[in-house]
């Protein structure tokens, strides 16, 4: 078996660099601070319990929004999303700690997950290979110009994450991102 040299790999882009830029806004965690490691209740091995988020800002026309938490650094040519939550209503501006419960019992109504990069509902928390440089986990909310993908799109909880991320984009206003990082020593 050939040893695989993970350090040697290029930094992925961030993963929103690459598609038509939009306005921000604020997103902010009692559990999370930008640029920091994230915390073990957050860890697939640990904790995997979804942070807190909220947000603010949010432009005039917002009908909705989508959440995801995506890690562009797994080592897979297409990174690995670990929470995607389509329909929040406009009217929510925040998800208690433990929202991304696989039942889906701490999300608003109206709101659902759809299976993480893992193949299970609800948030998978970080869990990068032993031994891994620093993985970055960006926590997303796309401010939506629609009151529904499942209603814009047809999408519903057997979605993928990709096809959430692919159909927001033609319906996203804005987007906020607050991110963190996460390694496994050896």
């Amino acid at each position: 078996m050939t040893s695989v040299d993970l350090d040697s790999r290029p930094t992925a882009p961030d993963p929103y660099d690459r598609l038509p830029a939009v306005p921000s806004f604020a997103l902010t965690s009692t559990d999370l601070t930008e640029g920091e490691p994230m915390p073990a209740a957050h860890v697939a091995a640990e904790g995997d319990r979804s942070p807190a988020l909220a947000w603010s800002g949010a432009p005039e026309g917002t009908r909705s929004f989508v959440v995801s938490c995506f890690d562009p650094d797994a080592p897979t040519p297409a990174g690995f999303w670990h929470w995607t939550v389509a329909d929040v209503p406009a009217t929510v501006t925040s998800l208690e700690s433990g929202a991304g419960a696989p039942d889906g019992s701490g999300l608003p109504d109206g709101a659902f997950h759809v299976r993480n990069d893992g193949g299970e509902p609800g948030y998978t928390g970080a869990a990068p290979p032993a031994g891994d440089r620093p993985h970055r986990y960006v926590f997303a909310v796309h401010a939506l110009d629609v009151d529904s993908l499942a209603d814009a799109a047809g999408l519903g909880p057997d979605a993928t994450p990709t096809a959430v991320a692919f159909n927001a984009l033609f319906h996203t206003l804005a987007r906020a991102t607050l991110t963190v990082t996460y390694q496994v020593q050896d």
